[in-house]
């Protein structure tokens, strides 16, 4: 059986943060489900990118993800203000799911008291309310919490999770094929 990954994605999130892991994941074979938090599937992004997701957030609940992978940008305040995410990152925790956030993401694991005790980074924009990220780190592996800086990390997180979710072996393998 496919590894599962539930991405959801809110307007204004961060392109580069999102593809990069999604496209990784999914040469690994695992069966990442972006989900729009909207009504509809179409997810505008930061940059003006114009994205159609495989479902709605809600289309995508009621089932059990391997890994649930927030991407961050300006639309984690989205992220933040969906009543559906806390309650399912909290489920994803107690039932020792993994979790991954990069970027501005790590303050929804906030929001859902996931972080406490926990290293992690995060972008300099939430510094202050994080501020125990491991600023100086690119990624951070806390046990089945991964999180990353930022865009600039969007390949090396991708790989990072596919490390984790399938094995080292698959992401070297991966890394080698994307940069021959």
């Amino acid at each position: 059986m496919a590894i599962g990954v539930l991405v959801p994605l809110a307007a204004e999130f961060e392109e580069l943060e999102a593809a990069a892991p999604i496209d990784l994941l999914r040469r690994a074979g695992g069966e990442v489900v972006v989900a729009s938090l909207a009504d509809d599937r179409w997810v505008m992004g930061r940059s003006g990118l114009r994205w159609e997701a495989d479902q709605t957030l809600a289309a995508a609940l009621g089932r059990n993800y391997d890994c649930v992978f927030l991407p961050g940008g300006p639309g984690v305040k989205h992220l933040r203000a969906d009543p559906r995410l806390v309650p399912l990152l909290r489920e994803q925790d107690r039932r020792g799911g993994w979790i991954a956030a990069i970027c501005a993401a790590p303050a929804v694991l906030q929001d859902a008291g996931l972080l406490e005790g926990r290293r992690f980074t995060a972008h300099f924009s939430v510094a202050a309310e994080l501020p125990e990220r491991l600023a100086d780190e690119r990624t951070v592996v806390d046990g089945r919490l991964l999180t990353g800086r930022g865009a600039g990390v969007a390949i090396d997180f991708g790989l990072l999770m596919v490390a984790q979710l399938f094995s080292p072996a698959k992401a070297a393998e991966i890394g080698r094929a994307i940069s021959a």
